[in-house]
């Protein structure tokens, strides 16, 4: 196992289209997600797509750990998942922005539009292919991570820049970090 070093926004391979991989039971395919999972318990964050540690190929680790669901929120915890060939799925056309931050662009945060329903659909690394369907918070992570896997970091989905600030000039204690539990965690 190996703690990969994530690239930071400029780097070519977040610029991209990720390759979709052939054989998701691939030995190398495994060992690429353990290094992920890995690299995201180092840091004690949520999601990493592929892209992020320099390699172009169509994969997502996630998790969203119970410790970082509001109190109140209808929201279940997500146990580490990982995607190969993700595909997206709107279920409604309602977006609702929230702020989004990505181990790509460190100490910065934004307000992004996204679905706040959506139904996806990947392989495991079995090879099985799988379908769910998530909400507010988890819809949102899920899209984040899935635009690694075509060039996308938040800023390109922001329809108002100048929602876009580093987390040191943003009152923490005030509106910025303020979610209702049932806003966005459902």
């Amino acid at each position: 196992m190996t703690i990969r070093k994530i690239v930071l926004m400029g780097n070519e391979s977040l610029k991209g289209i990720a390759e979709p991989i052939a054989d998701p039971t691939a030995p190398d395919v495994a060992a690429l997600a353990q290094d992920m999972r890995e690299t995201l318990k180092s840091i004690d964050a949520n999601g990493l797509a592929a892209p992020q540690v320099e390699v172009p190929k169509r994969l997502v680790v996630y998790r969203v750990p119970a410790e970082r669901i509001p109190k109140g929120a209808k929201m279940t915890p997500v146990p580490w998942t990982v995607m190969v060939n993700p595909v997206i799925e709107p279920q409604s056309d309602e977006k609702k922005p929230i702020w989004e931050r990505c181990l790509s662009l460190p100490g910065m945060y934004g307000k992004v539009p996204r679905y706040t329903h959506i139904r996806f659909t990947f392989q495991t690394l079995e090879g099985t292919e799988e379908t769910h369907e998530a909400k507010g918070y988890h819809a949102m992570l899920v899209q984040h991570e899935c635009d690694h896997l075509d060039g996308y970091l938040y800023p390109l989905r922001m329809d108002d820049m100048s929602q876009f600030a580093f987390a040191s000039e943003i009152d923490t204690d005030g509106e910025f970090f303020h979610y209702e539990p049932h806003e966005f965690y459902d």
